[in-house]
Formats: C-alpha cells, sequence, structure tokens
C-alpha cells in the first residue's frame, strides 16, 4: 500500500460522510458544550460579584450576602456538571458509533477487493488498520475534538471578556498567543509526520504476526520459532523506535505550551496587580481577569495537546481513506443482465483469452485460450504445474479480468452479469478446503445460510461426511476450531465438497477435490461427486490423472495454450504431454 504524502489534520475531513447521519446528536453535543463553555466563563464574573459585593456589604447583611453568592456559585457548578455530563454522554456514543461505522465500511470494502488487491497488501496491514487506526479516531471523535472545541469556545469567550473588561491586556495576550502558536505548529507538522511513521511500523510487525500465525505447523516443523521471535522483534523495535522519536517531538511540544501558558498567566497576573496597586482595578476584577487568563491559558495548552492527538488520527484517517479509495478492477456492470435459467447445468465459452496477472505483466498466465464447454459436460483440466488450469477457473469466477477476448456463461458474457448472480451460478472445491471458526453446521450451510438442518444432513450423506460429524462430540454442533485444526485434511475437504453441494450450482468447479483424501476416503468421495455431477457442467483440475479417466473431454494445457483435447485412451495413444504425464505418474 502506498504511503501517502505528509498533510495537515484536514485529512480528518474524510470522516464528515460517516460523521453526517448524526446531525442532530451533533448539535445536541454542541448545545450542551456551549452550556459547559458558558458556565465556566459565568465563574469568573460571580467570583468578582462575591469578592467586590458580599464581602463589600455591611456587618449584618454580609453573612446572606454571602450566603447568596456562594449558591450561585454551586449554581453555576451544577450547571457546568450537568452540561458536561451530557456532552461527555454525546460525544462518547458519536465515537463509538463512527468507529463502528468505520470498520464496517473498510472491512465490507476490503472484501469486495479483487485478489490483485490482496497482491500488494498483506492481511496483518488491513487488520492494523480495521483496530489500531481505528481506536485512534475513536480517540478524537469520542473525545479529543470535544475536548479541543470545548476549550476553542472557552478560550474565545474568555479572549471577548478580555476585551470588554481590560482590553489592553487582550491586545497583549493575544500578541502572546501569536508567539506560542506558530511554534507550536511547527512542532506539530514533526508529530504529524512521525505519528504516521509509527503507525506504520506498527503495521508490519501485526503483518509479521499474522502471517507466521497462520503457518505456525510450518514454522515449528523448521523449528524456527526463535527465528520468526527475533523477526517480530526487529519489526516492534523499528515501531518503539519510531514511537520514541514521535513521542519526543510531542513531549516538547507538550513542554512549549504549558511554559508558554505558565509565563502567559503570570505575566497576566503580574499586570493586574500592578493595575490594583495603581487603584484602576478592584480586588474582585483582578481575580476576574486572573480566571479569564487563567481559562484562556489552559484552552491553548488544552488545544496544544488535542492538537497533537488530531495529528496523530490525521495518519490514522489517511490510511483507513485509503482502503475506502482502493477501487477493484472487477466491478458489477451498472444495467446486468440476466442470463436464461440453465436446464441441464452451464454453457461456458472462452474465447481467444489472453490474460496475465497484476504481478507478473510479462508473462501470460493463457495465451489465446478458446474452449467451448456444453451443458452437463464434465471436462478435466491437465498439465504441469503453472500450465494455467487454476487461472481459468479465476477467470470464471471473475476474481480477474482478461486482457483479452472474453468468456460465456450461458449465452452471457461474465463481465455483463452481477458478480453476485454470476458467483451465484458456481460451486467451487478449492484445493485447500476453507473451514470457518464456526460448528460442521454452519460450515456446510455456508453454501446456502437458509438451508434446512435436513438439507445439510444430505448434502453431507452425499459427501460421506456424515458419519464422522455425527462421531463428533457434539455432532453437527461441534465446533471445528480456527482453520478446522480439529479435522484431518480428508475430513476438511468432505465439508468442503459438503458445502459446495448443498449450494447446488449449474456449474461446479473441482479444483483437486480429492488431493487430500486417502484411498478409500477418495473413492466414497469420487462417488459422490460422480452423483453431484449429473445435471450440471463440471471442470475439474487434476494432477492425479486416474481421477480424471472418466471425464467427456480431457483439456491438456501446457505454458497457458491448450495442447491436447480429446478423452484418455485418444490422448495415450497420441503420445504427446498427457501421455508423458500419464507414463510418469504409473511408473511411479
Amino acid at each position: 500500500m502506498p504511503v501517502s504524502p505528509a498533510r495537515t489534520p484536514q485529512s480528518l475531513t474524510g470522516l464528515l460522510p460517516l460523521l453526517r447521519p448524526y446531525r442532530g446528536r451533533m448539535a445536541l453535543a454542541v448545545l450542551f458544550l456551549l452550556g459547559a463553555a458558558a458556565a465556566t466563563l459565568f465563574f469568573p464574573i460571580a467570583l468578582r460579584t462575591l469578592i467586590d459585593r458580599g464581602m463589600a456589604a455591611g456587618p449584618g447583611e454580609r453573612l446572606v450576602a454571602l450566603r447568596e453568592h456562594f449558591l450561585l456559585l454551586f449554581a453555576v457548578a451544577v450547571a457546568l456538571g450537568l452540561f458536561s455530563a451530557c456532552r461527555f454522554y454525546l460525544v462518547s456514543w458519536l465515537g463509538e458509533r463512527v468507529t463502528a461505522d468505520l470498520r464496517n465500511a473498510v472491512y465490507a470494502h476490503v472484501l469486495e477487493q479483487s485478489p490483485a488487491f490482496f497482491e500488494a497488501t498483506q492481511t496483518g496491514e488491513v487488520l492494523s488498520r480495521l483496530t489500531t487506526d481505528t481506536t485512534l479516531v475513536q480517540t478524537v471523535v469520542g473525545s479529543s475534538f470535544s475536548l479541543g472545541l470545548r476549550n476553542l469556545v472557552m478560550g474565545l469567550g474568555a479572549l471577548g471578556m478580555l476585551v470588554v473588561t481590560h482590553p489592553y491586556v487582550m491586545t497583549q495576550v493575544l500578541l502572546v498567543v501569536v508567539l506560542v502558536i506558530l511554534p507550536a505548529m511547527l512542532f506539530g507538522r514533526r508529530v504529524r509526520r512521525l505519528s504516521r511513521a509509527s503507525q506504520d511500523r506498527v503495521a508490519d510487525s501485526s503483518a509479521i504476526a499474522a502471517e507466521v500465525l497462520n503457518a505456525i505447523p510450518v514454522v515449528q516443523s523448521y523449528a524456527a520459532e526463535q527465528r520468526e521471535a527475533t523477526r517480530f522483534e526487529r519489526a516492534t523495535e523499528s515501531a518503539f523506535r519510531t514511537g520514541v522519536r514521535r513521542t519526543r517531538a510531542r513531549a516538547a511540544l507538550v513542554a512549549f505550551v504549558i511554559i508558554a501558558n505558565a509565563g502567559l498567566m503570570l505575566w497576566g497576573l503580574y499586570e493586574g496587580t500592578q493595575a490594583v496597586l495603581r487603584g484602576t482595578l478592584t480586588a474582585g476584577q483582578l481575580g476576574q481577569a486572573a480566571l479569564y487568563v487563567g481559562i484562556f491559558a489552559g484552552a491553548v495548552a488544552v488545544l496544544g495537546e488535542v492538537y497533537g492527538d488530531l495529528l496523530r488520527a490525521a495518519g490514522a484517517t489517511e490510511r483507513l481513506m485509503e482502503l475506502l479509495s482502493a477501487r477493484s478492477p472487477v466491478t458489477s456492470p451498472a444495467e446486468p443482465i440476466a442470463p436464461p435459467a440453465p436446464l441441464a447445468g452451464s454453457s461456458v465459452r472462452f474465447e481467444s483469452v489472453r490474460f496475465h496477472y497484476p504481478s507478473r505483466p510479462l508473462t501470460a498466465a493463457l495465451d489465446d485460450f478458446s474452449l467451448a464447454i456444453a451443458p452437463g459436460e464434465t471436462v478435466a483440466l491437465v498439465g504441469p504445474s503453472g500450465a494455467g488450469k487454476t487461472t481459468v477457473f479465476q477467470l470464471m469466477l471473475r476474481f480477474y479480468d482478461p486482457q483479452q477476448g472474453r468468456i460465456v456463461i450461458d449465452g452471457a458474457p461474465v463481465q455483463s452479469l452481477q458478480l453476485q448472480a454470476l458467483r451465484g451460478r458456481i460451486g467451487l472445491v478449492p484445493q485447500e478446503p476453507v473451514i470457518f471458526s464456526a460448528s460442521a453446521l454452519e460450515n456446510i450451510r455456508y453454501g446456502r445460510p437458509d438451508a434446512s438442518e435436513e438439507e445439510v444432513h444430505a448434502a453431507a450423506r452425499g459427501a460421506f461426511a456424515d458419519a464422522f460429524i455425527r462421531a463428533l462430540p457434539e455432532g453437527y454442533g461441534t465446533f471445528l476450531g480456527e482453520r478446522g485444526v480439529r479435522l484431518s485434511g480428508g475430513q476438511r475437504q468432505r465439508i468442503a465438497i459438503a458445502r459446495a453441494m448443498l449450494k447446488n450450482p449449474p456449474l461446479l468447479l473441482l479444483d483437486e477435490a480429492t488431493s487430500a483424501l486417502d484411498a478409500e476416503s477418495e473413492r466414497m468421495v469420487q462417488a459422490a461427486l460422480e452423483s453431484a455431477m449429473r445435471d450440471r457442467t463440471t471442470l475439474v483440475i487434476a494432477h492425479r490423472l486416474a481421477t480424471v479417466q472418466k471425464a467427456d473431454r480431457i483439456v491438456v494445457l501446457d505454458h497457458g495454450k491448450i495442447v491436447e483435447v480429446g478423452r484418455h485412451e485418444e490422448l495415450m495413444s497420441a503420445g504427446g504431454v498427457y501421455a508423458r504425464l500419464a507414463g510418469l505418474q504409473f511408473m511411479s
């Protein structure tokens, strides 16, 4: 995933479409925020009144006056507490809601990307953005932004009150503020760049962890635990060093803002005491001015902190927006057509197809590939590794689009069909079956989520999976573990076959569907597959040629081209590529 150049907190504007549906709650939160800010700004006025009027009252009236002014201060405190609590709840709700919406949007968008996207983007990188980056966004939306807006209002309000009561002090305060903000912005840019770099380094370590944890058996079989731990440690150390540089820059920013604001506040107090000594200010006015200067200084300090959070969240937002801006080259047409319903399997036609993978633009995976398959026909694709067999399946499923030629299913070019409709007509049994972290029942039902339990059981019986599933501790309700670790390879394959049979598609793609089975299981599943292949079109990829001898046709590929077509006996007598492959296998 390319790294974008450094930008400003304006990157956060990418969140506006997610915030827009909650305008009502945002307006209410702003209303409570303004109420809390107004209560805070009223505090110095109440304090001035307490000092100048309450303390100046006569001995008999002072107790009553003080009581009234303290009750006024308490009422202001109650209003401040209630407004702040309501604001906190609303902005926290917004943070949680927007973060959930953002995660859902990014995840759903990533699921729609073509395999070309995942050739260039590691899964761990995507997971890092879904977790770490969205958490940073939640901090900003649910806390920092509201805090910053509140302090901005209070800072401006304090300045406004200083304009009314002490214009000379306000003018000098503004001058000092300029001297504080300009260096803070320079610090902020460096924090912004380092924040993005830190998040990228954390994503690197997440990518390594995701890759290794998904390959634990291989790692342990090569005794590579220490090697992988060292590699992960190097990545985390890199993230740590980048994080330290970011923290150092942010610490310098915090120190500068605090020291500058302390100087601002002390200067304001000094000027006020001089005015009291000159008789131009009352003690109450001094207290009021000191509080307003203090409110303003505190607001500036908090805004400096919030600015750092905004910079960090801007980097996270950029990374998330990069994912959301990624566009799959494979999409449904604006006006898809509906092909006729197949009667006895789908017809398939490849017309002069040429295709190369995006990661290998100079090597054609298929070159001038033309093939017509009749409804209900069983066609086997054989050939050496890298000949293009799996590519045929991927193009039929529109994981990719060919650079030249076209593919037609049931009389309709695949690019004119809605993706879900196209893939709904195809059942795939991959060479490496995928088992989800769910029960056996739900794994099979993945092929058709609305299927009844009896239909699931029937599909399992057809794939010869019913017996071993019922022997599991909880039968069909047994949790199969992550990636089906509780099952053998043959059992996982039969679950995948049952899933495809439950889907009951007119076009069935079998990619080495029996490769993980022992001889006995292979015979059972082969019989089940032969039953499943009736009344539907089937394409079979097989390196073990014994499994394709009953196919209606065998298509032999080599370097992306069709070199032979025929039945087993015909190809054996021809003495070509197929005969050579068969001879090697049967001799071994």
